[in-house]
């Protein structure tokens, strides 16, 4: 039994079946009976997904995630979730980690195949946003945590997260400060052309500064994963044993870091020091504590949503916003032992 053998049976139309199944007032009572007792004794099941998408006025917001298992967004996600159901809208949550250059496309598909009223993209490689690229959407659209490299149609969604370049700049400064020369970064993926492209970007920046050299086999690559960034330093240990601080761009890259440097017979702080990023809790209750990049993800969570409502409702306009980070130092960075020789 579908919606077409209900309306032969009633004799009207499929449409005024779908009328009466999304409640529709302009349907005659006598038809509306007709057609509800036809459902009743047929025990016919709506296909509720076909009936969200006929609808114009849908009261779902879209949360599309790069990075769905990341602790770092999964606390965003419950906050986000959370106020979401106090504005009494339901959360439609998205993963989106199978595609490098397709985010666009991901995003714009999303948004009209669920009729979303507002969609907030967490992370993602929005890289090639044109002046004209939301121009098909009407819902309003929050990016956070993301760096475009694109300045084209900024006035046409909005933005929130963090000065990534400045912060990566600030973090790498802080090591050398320490006496540290050999500094390598981890990074998550190859070709990052969002945050990490950003934080590669700071840390360049920093060695300039400062006429160290840079160099391409200082680069590692972590996948934004524990036993990926294990594995990779481990590797570079041995490769590379003149290394002396590892600054890695996630808190969870930073944990699987400081493991491979305790299995290679190391000393966190000591031998090499370690910075991460995000400011998760893991980094403080790690032993010994990981000194990291604070990103506010509280407020960047509820900024993004309370300012997604106010697009929607029409109270202000698309704005882009770049919140402070700090600096937690903790023991896992030190300065640089100088052994001196003596000649007896």
């Amino acid at each position: 039994m579908n919606i077409k053998d209900i309306a032969k049976i009633a004799g009207v139309g499929v449409s005024t079946v779908s009328r009466v199944l999304n409640n529709h007032s302009d349907v005659k009572d006598e038809t509306r009976e007709k057609i509800l007792k036809i459902i009743k004794d047929s025990n016919y099941v709506p296909n509720n997904s076909a009936r969200i998408l006929k609808q114009n006025n849908t009261k779902n917001i879209g949360v599309l995630v790069k990075g769905v298992f990341n602790p770092f967004f999964s606390e965003m996600i419950n906050i986000i979730g959370n106020k979401i159901h106090e504005y009494g809208y339901t959360m439609v949550l998205q993963q989106n980690d199978y595609t490098f250059d397709e985010d666009m496309d991901t995003l714009l598909g999303f948004i009209k195949e669920k009729r979303l009223q507002g969609v907030i993209c967490l992370g993602g490689n929005f890289i090639d946003i044109k002046e004209d690229s939301f121009d098909s959407v009407d819902a309003p659209i929050v990016l956070t945590s993301v760096n475009t490299i694109s300045d084209l149609g900024k006035s046409k969604y909005s933005s929130i997260g963090i000065d990534n370049k400045k912060s990566a700049y600030h973090a790498t400064k802080y090591l050398m400060n320490l006496g540290h020369k050999n500094i390598a970064i981890m990074l998550g993926e190859k070709d990052d052309l969002g945050i990490g492209w950003w934080r590669l970007k700071g840390f360049k920046e920093a060695l300039l500064e400062y006429n160290y050299n840079f160099s391409e086999e200082h680069i590692l690559i972590g996948n934004y994963e524990v036993e990926s960034a294990y594995k990779t330093t481990k590797n570079l240990l041995m490769e590379k044993p003149d290394i002396s601080a590892i600054f890695a761009i996630s808190d969870a890259m930073a944990i699987g870091v400081a493991k491979a440097i305790i299995d290679s017979g190391l000393k966190i702080g000591q031998d090499i020091s370690i910075i991460g990023f995000d400011g998760m809790n893991i980094s403080e209750f790690y032993n010994p504590s990981i000194t990291t990049v604070k990103q506010p993800k509280e407020l960047m969570a509820v900024m993004s949503i309370n300012h997604l409502f106010d697009l929607i409702n029409k109270k202000e306009g698309h704005k882009h916003i770049l919140l402070d980070t700090e600096l937690v130092k903790r023991e896992s960075s030190k300065e640089v032992k100088i052994v001196e020789n003596i000649l007896v």
